[in-house]
């Protein structure tokens, strides 16, 4: 697949790959390449309400996208700023009361979920 050039912001790689039956693809060696990809990496997609879908090599933790969340965040955020008098360490107790809840529970985040979930 050719390089292709545009404006700032604009693609610079351009490329195509097919669906399996499963719905499965192989990310073509261009992108690969321009994403730094290896083989066991994580990918992100992003999809605007234009329809337009960014692809990325996901790097730490990613958070979907959930139209509260953000909004909720950026609440958030403004608040430690204007009140960081607020913020307080975990106490030892609160710590064990969760340790103790939440003793045992194992989650793989990688798992599907279940259809009736």
């Amino acid at each position: 697949m050719p390089l292709v050039f545009h404006a700032p912001d604009e693609a610079i790689v351009e490329a195509e790959s097919t669906l399996t039956d499963r719905f499965q693809t192989t990310v073509p060696d261009v992108v690969r390449r321009a994403l730094k990809l290896e083989r066991r990496d994580k990918i992100r997609y992003v999809v605007r309400p234009s329809g337009e879908v960014v692809m990325q090599r996901a790097t730490g933790v990613v958070v979907s996208h959930d139209p509260a969340l953000e909004p909720f965040l950026d609440l958030l955020e403004r608040d430690i700023a204007q009140h960081p008098e607020r913020l307080r360490a975990l106490s030892v107790e609160l710590l064990a009361r969760i340790d103790k809840l939440t003793n045992r529970i194992e989650i793989d985040l990688d798992a599907p979920l279940p259809d009736e979930d």
